[in-house]
């Protein structure tokens, strides 16, 4: 059964609309280290924390707090800019997914393309790995894509999931049977398989199709339905959709 990882950016976007200047501050809220722990005690068995190069919502301070506190597994997502990969290696997390990372965009807009950019990912999960962390790369559901991933020697590919989950009818049909063909792919290719991207409470059931799939990262709608039942609850429910596969 595929298990959940919670993602907390939005936690840290909502303190740091208040608390922008001063998210240090001992009055700055909400806490994600402290929703992180919620996540984990409502079932989560990961979470899921990306350090922006501008730092628009989790603080260096929050990744180094959640290395300590959670006693599940750290997701560490980042781009491939040398100041977060020297958080990376301080931090040490048990993985590491590499994404694409634009200063305009509000959320990820797409996969990594890997087979145009070997020359920086190489390197950059060469000195990943001299700290034992699992590499996981986000990319589209595309051949290309995947079977570059494997020759990078990624040990996860996450599938993005944003053009399905914005997909309506017979257009999602399609984009899940992409999701299911890159899934196996990436499995015949001695590839570990997680997704996430947009999934929600309606939207998430079709994609435990997957084969291979090991774990899906959801952050928006969980800390979304937090608002009206609680963290916890949020949690705990998406927990059991998932384990309904």
């Amino acid at each position: 059964m595929p298990t959940l990882g919670v993602n907390i950016d939005h936690v840290a976007t909502l303190r740091q609309a208040r608390y922008r200047e001063q998210p240090d501050s001992h009055n700055a809220e909400p806490d994600p280290v402290a929703a992180a722990l919620v996540a984990e005690m409502a079932g989560a068995l990961g979470i899921t924390a990306h350090l922006r190069e501008d730092r628009r919502h989790m603080q260096d301070r929050d990744i180094f707090l959640l290395r300590e506190k959670i006693t599940t597994k750290l997701n560490f997502e980042m781009g491939l800019s040398e100041d977060i990969l020297r958080v990376a290696l301080a931090v040490r997390p048990e993985d590491v997914c590499l994404v694409p990372e634009n200063r305009l965009e509000v959320t990820t807009e797409g996969g990594l393309d890997c087979c145009g950019r070997r020359d920086v990912l190489a390197p950059a999960m060469a000195r990943l790995r001299e700290i034992g962390t699992r590499i996981s790369l986000f990319i589209d559901p595309e051949e290309s894509q995947i079977r570059a991933a494997a020759e990078l020697g990624a040990d996860f590919v996450e599938l993005h999931t944003g053009a399905y989950a914005n997909a309506t009818g017979v257009a999602r049909a399609k984009e899940l049977q992409k999701l299911i063909a890159g899934a196996g792919l990436a499995c015949e290719l001695g590839l570990r398989v997680n997704a996430g991207h947009g999934l929600n409470y309606e939207n998430t059931s079709a994609i435990l199709a997957l084969p291979g799939l090991e774990e899906l990262n959801i952050g928006h709608s969980i800390i979304s339905r937090s608002i009206t039942v609680g963290l916890h609850s949020a949690v705990r429910e998406m927990c059991d959709l998932i384990a309904k596969k």
